[in-house]
């Protein structure tokens, strides 16, 4: 349980960090950079496939990846030649690397023939014999279906629930994806925010420890379900406006003292 006095300072956080000027520091200004939604969620999936490490440098590497596919993801996925993919091979972002970036262009653009839109990747690929709509069944659903002619150097860089991970780096996508204010996106529509999940990064999961919300939150998939949980009971329909909250008061290093 979270006491009224901890709420409260949670909600005060959330309206300290939860403002336009914390896209200028964080990935998500990358698919800021763009209007069209078949663009932004492509850009998106990029950035947050290679968030992790400092910020800075994942804002940097993002902006090349954007620039190798000419600020125009959706098009050059679906279209680009051989010759035009050839600066590909030279990217890199600690482990990710120019095969895991041509592997993961290769596989989208089977599917996005296939489904046209990411988001449908996502959730209407899902099994119409046995449809469930979550976040758990689409991260299943999507790593399957990129893997699909079997799993190869890549697959460390798409996590899956049925691994036990956090998935942090899908569900901060996801987050960017259904959420819908000033900083988040709200272009997917097959979900509502109600149903996300906290992308537990490595600040939420100090700023829980500090607060004392969760002392002993691991870092998986229970845990990930475990503090959504917790925050859905204070505002069901959004629990994961929480995340700006912790986030903020991991990174800024900004001390409340846990009730």
């Amino acid at each position: 349980m979270i006491s009224k006095e901890l709420e409260y300072t949670l909600w005060e956080a959330v309206q300290l960090y939860k403002n336009s000027s914390f896209i200028s520091d964080d990935p998500i200004q990358i698919p800021h950079l763009f209007n069209n939604p078949r663009d932004i969620e492509l850009a998106a999936f990029f950035t947050a496939i290679i968030s992790w490490g400092q910020r800075k440098t994942i804002i940097n590497n993002a902006k090349q990846m954007m620039e190798i596919m000419d600020y125009s993801p959706y098009d050059f996925i679906l279209n680009s030649s051989l010759s035009e993919q050839q600066s590909i091979t030279q990217f890199k972002h600690r482990t990710f690397n120019g095969e895991d970036f041509m592997f993961l262009i290769i596989r989208l653009r089977k599917l996005l023939k296939q489904h046209n839109t990411l988001e449908n990747v996502f959730f209407n690929s899902i099994n119409k014999d046995s449809r469930i709509l979550t976040v758990e069944s689409a991260l299943i659903n999507f790593r399957q279906l990129i893997f699909s002619d079997g799993e190869n150097r890549t697959t460390k860089h798409i996590a899956s629930p049925l691994k036990n991970s956090a998935c942090k780096r899908l569900n901060m996508f996801l987050r960017w994806m259904v959420r819908k204010d000033e900083i988040d996106f709200g272009v997917w529509k097959a979900i509502s925010p109600s149903e996300l999940l906290m992308p537990l990064d490595i600040h939420v999961i100090n700023s829980t420890k500090k607060l004392s919300i969760l002392p002993n939150l691991k870092s998986n998939w229970h845990g990930c379900n475990e503090l959504t949980q917790l925050f859905k009971n204070i505002y069901p329909e959004d629990p994961i406006i929480f995340d700006f909250a912790l986030f903020g008061l991991g990174v800024e290093k900004q001390g409340y003292k846990g009730s």
